[in-house]
């Protein structure tokens, strides 16, 4: 196999993204099948990544950059309910385009994962600032940012779940149920 010079720990990480969502699951991605996609012998990965658990890390950082720029474009420029029902459109549309690298943005860091700690906290007070603008402040605001974290995950792996059978607009159904949550914080 030639030389990878130019290969990175952010190209090794992208290449494992792409991989991952193909496959739809983390668990799909092994070192080996990333080292022969990258076309480098596996242990040359370990310049790059110290161990699978430390892809899979990089990975959520990915997924959770990605997704944070992807809420931040759908809500700029909008405010209170414009901006909560363009951030979960958004939102559910990462989870259809990234079945792989999704899962691993819903679990809160641990302590010491200081890259996602800080990504949490970007997001965190991206959606302070919009229910802000709907009038929640401090605890209330965390309570609404929890339920709406619920109902968004809920429906987004219902819907990968293949759990939507039915010949209904699914679009209009998520609609509504956005919606009707933001009537209820009212």
């Amino acid at each position: 196999m030639p030389k990878r010079r130019w290969l990175n720990r952010e190209l090794v990480i992208e290449q494992a993204a792409k991989m991952v969502d193909e496959a739809g699951s983390v668990t799909a991605v092994s070192l080996t099948s990333l080292a022969q996609a990258l076309e480098i012998r596996t242990p040359s990965l370990y310049n790059h990544v110290t161990n699978l658990e430390d892809l899979q890390y990089g990975l959520a950082v990915y997924g959770l950059n990605q997704l944070l720029a992807n809420l931040r474009q759908a809500a700029q420029e909008l405010a209170g309910q414009e901006a909560i029902m363009a951030m979960a459109a958004a939102y559910r549309q990462f989870a259809h385009e990234h079945p792989g690298l999704y899962p691993l943005t819903v679990r809160a860091p641990e302590p010491d994962e200081m890259e996602l700690t800080a990504l949490a906290q970007e997001l965190l007070q991206l959606l302070l600032l919009v229910m802000s603008s709907l009038g929640l402040p401090g605890d209330d605001a965390i309570h609404a940012i929890r339920g709406l974290r619920a109902i968004l995950h809920g429906f987004a792996s219902l819907e990968a779940a293949g759990g939507y059978k039915m010949a209904l607009d699914q679009e209009e159904s998520f609609h509504r149920l956005v919606l009707a949550y933001l009537d209820g914080l009212s």
